[in-house]
C-alpha cells in the first residue's frame, strides 16, 4: 500500500505535465462499474466519483453495466469516444484474469485500455461455516486429504478471484477440495452460512460481520500481511505456504485512444481525490485501503499479476468461451 507521501510525490509529478489546452471536463463524465451495484468495486467508484465531481465542478455519474465477468462494461469503455469523459472502475479480475480464463475476449487490456491509478486494495480471506472440523490452515489441509472431496468451496463464478485463489490453494496443498461457482458473491455467502458449501475465499469487508458474529469463522487472511480488522487471524502465508499472496485490488482506467494530456489531467485528479482525508475515511469504513500509486505503478501491476495468475490457470486448464 502506497503510503501518504508518495502519493503527494507522484501527484506533484503529474502535475508537472502541461494540462490541455481545452478545458476538461465541460460536461458529465461518466465511471463505468462493470458489477452490480453495492460491491467492492462499485463502492469505490462512486466515493471517487463524488470527490471528482467536487473537485471538477461536473456531475460524475457511475453506470453499472454487470455482465460475463466484468467484460461488457469494459466493452463499453472501449467503445466509447476516445475524450475522457468516460472512466473505467474495475476489480482486477476485468485486468489479469479474464484474458487469461476466456478464450475468446473482446478486449485487449494493452491495446485498449490506459491506466490512470489502482484505486483501492481490500484483503480476502479464507473464511469456513463453524460446522467446519478445523480451525487453522494446517487442520484444514489435514482435514481435506483425510476426506478428499469432502469439501466444498464457493466463490463469484468460475474465472472469478475467489475461484482462482482457491485454485492457487489447491496447487500448494495439493488438496482435494470441490469448486462451487456461483453468480457472485452473495448468493455463495448465503450457502456458506447454511452449510451448503464448507468454505470461501471472500473479499474480507463482505465476510467481516459474518466473521464478528461468529456465524462464520476466519482461517486466514490471503495477503501478505495480517489486516488489522483482524489482527488474531494468521496469513496463509506464515500458516505454512510461504510467499502465499492474493490481495483484491481495483483500478480505475480510461480507453487506449485518450490523448496523453487528457490522461495525465485526469491521473492528477484522481490522484488528488484518493489522497483526500475524507475519501480516505469512507473507504476505510467500507474495508478499503487506498492503493493510489499512479499510471505506471497500475500498468507493472498489471503485468506482473497477469505472469502469476498464468501459472495457476495454465495448470488447471481453466478456460472460458
Amino acid at each position: 500500500m502506497i503510503r501518504l507521501a508518495a502519493c503527494l510525490a507522484l501527484l506533484a509529478s503529474v502535475a508537472s505535465h502541461p494540462a490541455t489546452a481545452e478545458e476538461f471536463p465541460t460536461r458529465p463524465v461518466t465511471i463505468v462499474s462493470p458489477y452490480q451495484a453495492g460491491g467492492t468495486s462499485d463502492i469505490i467508484a462512486r466515493v471517487v466519483a463524488q470527490k471528482l465531481s467536487e473537485t471538477w465542478g461536473q456531475p460524475v455519474l457511475v453506470e453499472n453495466r454487470p455482465g460475463a465477468n466484468g467484460a461488457l462494461g469494459v466493452m463499453a469503455v472501449v467503445r466509447a469516444a476516445p475524450d475522457g469523459y468516460t472512466l473505467l472502475a474495475t476489480a482486477s479480475s476485468g485486468l489479469t484474469l479474464n484474458p487469461l480464463v476466456y478464450s475468446t475476449l473482446p478486449y485487449s487490456v494493452e491495446r485498449d485500455l490506459a491506466p490512470i491509478t489502482g484505486t483501492g486494495e481490500v484483503a480476502n480471506v479464507l473464511v469456513a461455516h463453524p460446522g467446519v472440523g478445523a480451525n487453522t490452515v494446517p487442520e484444514l489441509i489435514a482435514l481435506a486429504k483425510a476426506k478428499p472431496g469432502a469439501l466444498s468451496y464457493g466463490s463469484q463464478g468460475v474465472g472469478s478471484n475467489g475461484h482462482l485463489i482457491g485454485e492457487m490453494f489447491r496447487q500448494r496443498t495439493g488438496v482435494a477440495l470441490l469448486h462451487v461457482p456461483y453468480k457472485g458473491s452473495a448468493p455463495a455467502l448465503n450457502d456458506l452460512l447454511g452449510g451448503q458449501i464448507q468454505l470461501m475465499f471472500d473479499n474480507l469487508p463482505a465476510s467481516l460481520p459474518q466473521i464478528k458474529a461468529g456465524t462464520l469463522k476466519a482461517i486466514a487472511v490471503t495477503t501478505a500481511a495480517r489486516d488489522p480488522r483482524l489482527p488474531d487471524v494468521p496469513t496463509i502465508a506464515e500458516s505454512g505456504l510461504p510467499g502465499f499472496d492474493a490481495t483484491a485490488w481495483f483500478a480505475l482506467l480510461t480507453g487506449k485512444g485518450v490523448p496523453e494530456a487528457r490522461r495525465a489531467e485526469i491521473e492528477r485528479a484522481a490522484l488528488a481525490a484518493l489522497t483526500a482525508p475524507d475519501v480516505r475515511e469512507k473507504l476505510a469504513a467500507a474495508g478499503v485501503d487506498v492503493a493510489a500509486a499512479g499510471s505506471a505503478a497500475l500498468a507493472d501491476r498489471i503485468a506482473r499479476e497477469t505472469l502469476m495468475w498464468k501459472t495457476v490457470v495454465d495448470t488447471a486448464k481453466i478456460r472460458l468461451e
